[in-house]
């Protein structure tokens, strides 16, 4: 890797971190978060429309990027890595399959970690093993796809 795909790696990261909080956090829709997990089409589709209007908002936030700071990416690079990114962001919020990830990898009690129960709610501000998890996950994939798209 050149110094230059270096620097084009770290301020795709950058702009696709930024842009990844944005768009799961503020473009994401009330119904979205509520219903991209259900089983079925409504689910599915729920999660489609987060997806894509996930990937418009860092696709927003990068091409300005790209062409302010004169970055060289190819639009197969962009294209691929974006669309990296929206397939595992869509597997991962589907819910069940992140669950499912966690158990078989012995994080079952911290997925569940402040997880409202009957009884007992061990969750006295915003934040749970789910979504550390989720978050982490998506993370990883936007460094991939960071990568991918300064490399293609």
């Amino acid at each position: 890797m050149t110094a230059v795909t270096a620097e084009v790696f770290a301020a795709v990261f950058v702009a696709l971190y930024v842009a990844h909080s944005v768009g799961d956090h503020w473009v994401q829709t009330s119904h979205q978060s509520a219903h991209k997990g259900r089983p079925g089409w409504v689910g599915r589709l729920a999660d489609a429309r987060h997806v894509a209007t996930l990937t418009a908002t860092k696709l927003a936030v990068l091409l300005p990027l790209v062409w302010l700071l004169d970055l060289h990416v190819s639009v197969l690079g962009i294209v691929a890595g974006l669309g990296t990114d929206a397939v595992t962001h869509w597997w991962a919020d589907r819910r069940t399959t992140l669950a499912r990830l966690a158990e078989a990898l012995g994080l079952g009690g911290f997925y569940r970690l402040g997880t409202p129960r009957a009884g007992h709610d061990d969750n006295p501000h915003i934040g749970t093993g789910a979504y550390a998890l989720d978050q982490s996950f998506h993370h990883l994939w936007l460094l991939i796809a960071a990568l991918i798209i300064a490399t293609v």
